[in-house]
C-alpha cells in the first residue's frame, strides 16, 4: 500500500473502502443536514476524485436526501461513508472518522459555520465560512 493511500470503513467493517493519493481538501462542515445525517454536532469530510476511490467488501445503500446528492451507508449498521453532489462533479467525500487512521487527515477550515451549534465551538484557528468557501474564479 502506497504511503498516501487511506483506507477505512463503517463500524461493523461489512463496507470498506480505499482511497489513493492525497485528499483535495479536508474540511469541518456544519450545516443541518450533515449533523442530522450523522447525529453529530458536525462532520468532518475528506474530498478526493471519484476515480481515486474504491468500494470493497459488501455493498452500501444510498440515500438522496436531495435529487443532486446521495449519502451512502452501510446497511448493517448504519454508518455513513460518503457524500456526493451534482455539484461536486468528479469528487466523493469521504467521512474523516470513518477513515482507519482518522488522525492522518487534517481539516483546514470549517463551513456552514452559520449553522453551527453555539454549545459545539472548537477551540481551533481554523478559517470559518459561514457557508462554502470562495471558489477559484468567485467575484469577493
Amino acid at each position: 500500500m502506497a504511503k498516501s493511500d487511506y483506507r477505512g470503513g463503517c463500524q461493523c467493517g461489512r463496507v470498506r473502502y480505499r482511497a489513493r493519493g492525497e485528499p483535495i481538501v479536508a474540511a469541518i462542515c456544519h450545516c443541518t443536514t450533515c449533523r442530522r445525517a450523522h447525529s453529530a454536532p458536525a462532520v468532518a469530510w475528506a474530498m478526493f476524485e471519484q476515480e481515486r476511490v474504491e468500494f470493497e467488501g459488501g455493498e452500501s445503500i444510498e440515500y438522496r436526501g436531495t435529487p443532486d446528492a446521495a449519502r451512502r451507508f452501510c446497511p448493517v449498521c448504519g454508518s455513513q461513508v460518503s457524500f456526493t453532489a451534482d455539484y461536486l462533479p468528479g469528487l466523493i467525500d469521504i467521512a474523516v472518522a470513518s477513515l482507519d487512521a482518522p488522525e492522518s487527515v487534517q481539516p483546514a477550515f470549517h463551513f456552514w459555520h452559520s449553522e453551527h451549534l453555539a454549545w459545539a465551538e472548537f477551540a481551533d484557528d481554523l478559517p470559518r465560512f459561514p457557508e462554502f468557501p470562495p471558489q477559484d474564479g468567485d467575484d469577493g
